[in-house]
């Protein structure tokens, strides 16, 4: 197949990527806004899309780590970006489908795993990039958690006096602003994916059509105002065009149905969220807006009390987190080694 032909057809996949993505993995910006009441569906997402749009646009370092830090360079082809997309897609609709809300950036990070080790072996993987992504399945909810619930206890004793209807108005406004916080945050690391994919496949096209120079040059013209600022571009809009079109179930269990919101506490949940992303994402590091976001939630409703969490619920959640990394290492080595048989 021609070169060009395979970079298009990864570009795509890219894409669909990035539609999933925000099937699951954004529509937690959107989720505790929309379920607190505090913004309508349609205004929650389009203030989600403009400044998920922006953090996308706002420095590379996720990108970087996705596209030059997970696999060694021997281990990256057309073929591992391929099966680790391919690991992603199948996995985010999955659960998607069942209304779980999922890691895109561990299913990615896994895909492209299972993918190098069956394209080159163990060897593939860079352990020392990849062992503060896998500390972060734990780090991140944690700190989601712990941030919710003492957010919430703070600001319910400081408005303890306060009217509770003037409350209500007051935190509704704020989470005009908190919203679009969580959104920049989850542009600014998960929406930085489908570039780091898409920088990848244009690093080895221009490498096998004899252009090396122009290989070296990628990563400095993935800016707004260089030559391929369009890779920004259209993974933004893939994101957010996902988040419109398929992430209600993912929306309705995080905001509906883990436990009731105010927006008091949706305002206390996503800027818990947002701040814990925001710095990994300074740091480079590819966390999870689901862990972080559904996490902030269930601190939240522990707050108030126990038995304000439907656990059951949250089990089956925690669950789809866990097998995220195991099911999705092994979709990308099943396809990996089955495009390789292929060829």
């Amino acid at each position: 197949m021609p070169e060009l032909a395979l970079l298009v057809l990864v570009i795509a996949a890219a894409l669909g990527f990035g539609v999933v993505n925000g099937f699951n993995d954004a529509a937690n910006s959107v989720a505790a806004s929309i379920g607190s009441r505090a913004l309508s569906p349609a205004k929650a997402i389009v203030l989600a899309a403009l400044f998920t749009f922006a953090g996308a646009a706002t420095g590379l370092e996720v990108a970087k780590t996705i596209g030059r830090g997970i696999l060694v360079p021997e281990a990256i082809a057309y073929q591992t970006l391929f099966a680790g997309l391919g690991a992603v897609i199948i996995w985010g609709t999955i659960a998607t489908r069942r209304g779980l809300p999922v890691s895109s950036t561990h299913s990615l990070v896994a895909g492209l795993a299972g993918a190098g080790i069956a394209m080159a072996g163990t060897d593939a993987v860079q352990w020392q990039v990849m062992n503060p992504v896998l500390a972060s399945v734990v780090t991140a909810p944690a700190l989601g958690f712990v941030g919710g619930f003492a957010l919430a206890v703070a600001l319910l004793w400081t408005f303890r006096r306060s009217i509770p209807s003037r409350i209500r108005v007051v935190f509704s406004r704020l989470q005009w602003a908190t919203t679009a916080f969580l959104a920049y945050s989850l542009g600014k690391n998960n929406g930085q994916m489908p570039i780091g994919i898409m920088a990848m496949a244009l690093v080895i096209y221009y490498t096998r059509i004899g252009e090396l120079e122009q290989a070296a040059g990628v990563w400095d013209q993935i800016v707004i105002g260089r030559g391929l600022w369009w890779v920004i571009v259209i993974s933004s809009l893939s994101i957010s065009l996902g988040t419109a079109v398929g992430g209600w179930r993912v929306i309705r269990t995080v905001g509906f149905r883990i436990t009731a919101l105010q927006p008091i506490h949706g305002f206390a949940t996503d800027f818990s969220a947002a701040t814990v992303i925001e710095v990994a994402s300074r740091l480079g590091i590819p966390v999870s807006s689901t862990h972080c976001a559904t996490a902030a939630v269930m601190g939240v409703g522990a707050m108030r009390r126990l038995s304000a969490v439907r656990w059951g619920i949250t089990r089956n959640i925690v669950w789809a987190w866990v097998l995220t990394f195991p099911v999705c290492g092994l979709l990308g080595w099943v396809i990996a080694s089955l495009i390789q048989t292929a060829s």
